[in-house]
Parts: structure tokens; C-alpha cells; sequence
């Protein structure tokens, strides 16, 4: 008796709903995409008063219930757009930069983190001026912000110049180094459109910004160093004063 060959038929009408599926989260994945880069360049420009979540839905070329299916409201969306544009796992980052073997290493991991959005130019542009908007016109997300992210990546870095300074725990002097070694690179962002006019040399490619990082962590040891110096100098005369009393 002659075997009947299987029909392919059962096989890919089982396997069509799987690919369906896929193809929906790809989908949907990418219509979330659009709402968020589109609320973000609109909040960013306009601020979150001001920017309608029609606009929204208009300029990410979808209809306006993709956004409460995706983000709830409006307050949702602008949650992700503050939160998630710039959003990084610090993660595998911090655990490094704690464990470098130099000083400058931690440093130069710490302005890697802290710079890397700027490889999408921007992107970080825009989410900058969303920052400044919500420091004038607050909605609450910016101290959010700055429990989410801030005050853990200051925290990280006041841990790294305490252990090379040997010192048990932070004053105000080794904040404020940590301040000023962050504030370090939040010039690169403020001051990128005047860069990219009067130098755009300095962030032609990817390869400029690497130099960026490897030059700000120089920099930053520098200034380690010359803390370094100040408090041993800080040191030594207190102990002559106490001597000569």
C-alpha cells in the first residue's frame, strides 16, 4: 500500500498565527517607538501644557487611542518620553567603574556612561531641552529624575574618589569634586550646539567623542590630584599649628 504524503499544508497554518504574533510585536513595538520620539521632540519644543496628544498621535502618523494603549495618558507618555529616551542600565557600568584598576579608568568609565546618549546627537539634544522645560515649568518628573538617576551616579562617584582618596566618608569638598567632575561632562551637552558652531571638528564621528571621554577623564584626575595635594598641605599645616601651640 502506497504511503500518502504528508500535506505541508496543517504545518504552516499552525505555524501562521506564530508569525502573526511576531509580526504584531514588531509592530508594536515600533508604533510605541513613534509615540515616544514624536512626544518627545513635541514636549521638548512646546513643553507639556502645550503639546496636545493629537499633535502627538499626528506626527507619530498614528491614531490617538495608540497612546493610551501604549502609555495610559498623556502624563504617561510624557513619563516615558523625561525617563526613557536617555534611560541606560547602570548596572554593568557602575559594578566596573568601582572595581578599575586606576583612577583614571573608573573616570574614564564613569564620562562613557554619562556621554553615550550623545551618540544618538538627537535625540540627547532634545531630551536636554525637555530637562530644562521641566526645571521651568515642573511637573514633578524632575525629582523623579533625580532619584532614579542623579543621585545614584553622583553616589557611584563619590564611592570611586573615596576609595582613592582612603578616605571612610564624604564632606562637602569631595561632593564638590564630584559636582565639578560631572558638571564636566554636562558641558558637552550644553554647550553642543555652540561646539558644533564654532568647532564641529570636536564632534565630527563617533571617534570625537570617544577622545571626549579619554581627554574629561584626564582632566578629572587632575583635579583629584591637585584635592589630593590640597588636603595633605591642609594636613601638614594643622599639625604645625598644633606643634607650635
Amino acid at each position: 500500500m502506497n504511503a500518502v504524503a504528508k500535506s505541508p499544508l496543517p504545518r504552516m497554518l499552525a505555524d501562521k498565527p506564530e508569525a502573526d504574533a511576531r509580526r504584531q510585536r514588531t509592530d508594536g513595538a515600533e508604533a510605541r517607538q513613534r509615540l515616544l520620539l514624536a512626544a518627545l521632540r513635541l514636549f521638548a519644543e512646546n513643553g507639556f501644557s502645550k503639546t496636545s496628544t493629537r499633535d502627538i498621535a499626528q506626527t507619530a502618523g498614528l491614531n490617538v487611542a495608540s497612546i493610551k494603549y501604549y502609555f495610559g495618558d498623556k502624563a504617561g507618555l510624557y513619563r516615558a518620553a523625561f525617563t526613557e529616551s536617555m534611560g541606560t542600565d547602570c548596572t554593568a557600568w557602575k559594578s566596573t567603574m568601582l572595581t578599575a584598576p586606576t583612577l583614571r579608568e573608573g573616570l574614564r568609565l564613569f564620562y562613557m556612561d554619562f556621554l553615550e546618549p550623545l551618540r544618538e546627537s538627537e535625540t540627547a539634544q532634545l531630551v536636554i531641552r525637555l530637562h530644562f522645560r521641566e526645571v521651568l515649568e515642573p511637573t514633578g518628573m524632575w525629582q523623579e529624575e533625580i532619584d532614579r538617576s542623579i543621585r545614584p551616579a553622583h553616589d557611584d562617584l563619590v564611592t570611586l574618589l573615596l576609595r582613592y582618596l582612603q578616605e571612610a566618608e564624604a564632606d562637602d569638598e569631595i561632593h564638590r569634586l564630584a559636582f565639578s567632575i560631572a558638571g564636566m561632562g554636562m558641558q558637552i551637552y550644553l554647550n553642543h550646539d555652540i561646539m558644533q558652531a564654532l568647532r564641529p571638528s570636536l564632534l565630527a564621528v563617533d571617534a570625537e567623542l570617544d577622545r571626549w571621554i579619554s581627554q574629561l577623564a584626564l582632566y578629572a584626575e587632575a583635579m583629584v590630584q591637585a584635592v589630593v595635594a590640597q588636603r595633605r598641605s591642609e594636613d601638614g599645616t594643622q599639625r604645625d599649628e598644633i606643634n607650635n601651640q
